[in-house]
């Protein structure tokens, strides 16, 4: 018997009211699956949508319409009263930001940091130490606070911070879309050992394609807030079908590359 996807997303839609200008789609019909321990890339240029999905998956954002379901439980979309079911919901899903500032208390060290979101959920604090280990932060880091750490450790220690509750997936939103390359490389191989070592689902939310292609099993392609393109990532960003993801494959650069290839991609996906 073959067991069902761990997260689901069904339908999720969202719009916004644009002084003037009418009603912004941010999202429209949004629907996908994530296997225990597999790993989904949602690319597309700025403005796709893209964002506005991760935010309705984690409940920083009220869909319109549709669901979100974790382990065939639908998550509800206002934020639990009652503290219990506020902690529960948070161990289902928790979101890593580009800037990793959002979730770090300034004034508590790293230990501290995860020490205190390991007692909030019931855990034990001493699983801190566990928690750096696993991240590559050792006892330096461990004493100190975000503004003494690098652009890469404070990344490090928000992976960890969110993995402090055990949740069930894990959702990046441009995680290391502000690190030096060579810092990439490593934190992209360190959420893959993660995902391989506890089963935690992980949803990738990028505009870099070489990133993506590094860390996701599937990719869904969106372009102004709709899905145009979904599948395994080695086949959708090997063999494209639709002119939109060619035009986001054709603006990486690499060996050969030719920007007038990346023009005529692009003129194709507009007139698509």
């Amino acid at each position: 018997m073959t067991e069902g996807p761990l997260l689901v997303a069904d339908g999720l839609r969202k719009s916004y009211s644009l002084p003037g200008r009418g009603r912004l789609t941010a999202a429209e019909d949004v629907s996908f699956g994530v296997p225990r321990g597999g790993s989904l890339g949602i690319v597309g240029e700025s403005g796709s949508g893209k964002t506005t999905v991760a935010r309705m998956l984690v409940g920083l954002v009220r869909p319109d319409a549709g669901t979100v379901s974790v382990d065939g439980r639908p998550r509800e979309a206002r934020t639990p009263r009652r503290k219990a079911a506020r902690l529960a919901r948070a161990r289902e899903i928790q979101m890593v930001f580009q800037d990793p500032y959002v979730s770090l208390d300034p004034r508590l060290t790293a230990d501290r940091c995860l020490r205190t979101a390991l007692r909030l959920h019931g855990r034990d604090e001493d699983l801190a130490a566990d928690l750096l280990d696993r991240v590559g932060l050792g006892a330096r880091e461990a004493a100190a606070r975000p503004r003494q750490l690098s652009g890469g450790q404070r990344q490090r220690l928000a992976i960890a911070r969110a993995l402090a509750p055990g949740p069930r997936v894990l959702v990046l939103d441009e995680a290391v879309a502000a690190l030096d390359v060579s810092i990439q490389a490593q934190i992209l191989r360190l959420l893959d050992e993660i995902r391989r070592d506890t089963g935690v689902a992980l949803v990738f939310v990028g505009h870099d394609l070489a990133v993506v292609q590094h860390i996701t099993d599937d990719v869904l392609v969106m372009r102004q807030g709709r899905i145009v393109e979904q599948g395994p990532t080695r086949q959708v960003l090997t063999d494209p079908a639709h002119p939109y993801t060619k035009l986001l494959l054709a603006a990486v650069p690499g060996e050969g590359w030719d920007p007038a290839t990346a023009v005529e991609a692009r003129a194709a996906a507009l007139s698509s």
